[in-house]
């Protein structure tokens, strides 16, 4: 597990708005730090696979949005953001990594090409919000969508067995097929609630008897 990524790192150091400005005022600055921060997360993945050369999988963290919407344009993701990661998990795959799986619980539908060109194998985390369905059929094959069961629906105080069968059904439903695994989309395996995170478990493997 890997966590922050580049773009969360760039605005833990400036914060979001003058992150935002910057990258139009001093895009020459960004891309410098930018590098800089690349280059810290190589010698991070040179470190894990040096010490520990049989691990196969990795989850990275890197939030790309807000429910409706990618915090950059598709353009200016694949300026400032992309290249960093084609190099990072390039490098991974490079050293033995042979699954990647990036945890994004965002819209960032409009970024899926940009996504599959850095070499990510799983989008975990996806929201019900990026339409699932149409993105297994646009890129199904290429990266699989990870989510749909959607963590503010049901990690909460007062949740239910009843409300957690609902919402796994309908996410289940939904999105079946080859390209989709269901789970919460907050990306960790507890919840905010106890109990919830199990019964969800529970329920997917209900439904994947009904439906696998």
């Amino acid at each position: 597990l890997h966590a922050q990524g580049v773009f969360e790192r760039l605005h833990a150091l400036m914060g979001m708005e003058d992150t935002m400005i910057a990258m139009y005022e001093e895009p020459e600055a960004v891309h410098d730090l930018v590098d800089f921060i690349t280059e810290a997360e190589l010698d991070f993945a040179k470190n894990i696979m040096d010490r520990v050369p049989s691990v196969k999988a990795l989850l990275h963290h890197d939030d790309w949005g807000s429910v409706k919407n990618s915090f950059l344009s598709p353009d200016m993701f694949e300026e400032f953001i992309t290249p960093a990661y084609k190099k990072i998990y390039g490098y991974w795959k490079e050293r033995g990594i042979e699954l990647i799986v990036h945890h994004n619980d965002s819209y960032s539908a409009n970024l899926v090409p940009q996504m599959i060109d850095m070499g990510i194998d799983i989008w975990q985390g996806c929201f019900p919000e990026n339409d699932i369905p149409s993105l297994v059929d646009q890129f199904g094959g290429q990266i699989t969508f990870m989510g749909e069961i959607e963590s503010r629906r049901i990690d909460l105080p007062d949740w239910t067995p009843e409300a957690v069968a609902q919402e796994v059904e309908r996410a289940c439903r939904k999105c079946k097929g080859p390209s989709f695994i269901p789970c919460l989309t907050a990306g960790v395996p507890l919840s905010s609630f106890p109990g919830v995170y199990e019964e969800v478990n529970k329920n997917i493997d209900r439904m994947s008897s009904i439906l696998f």
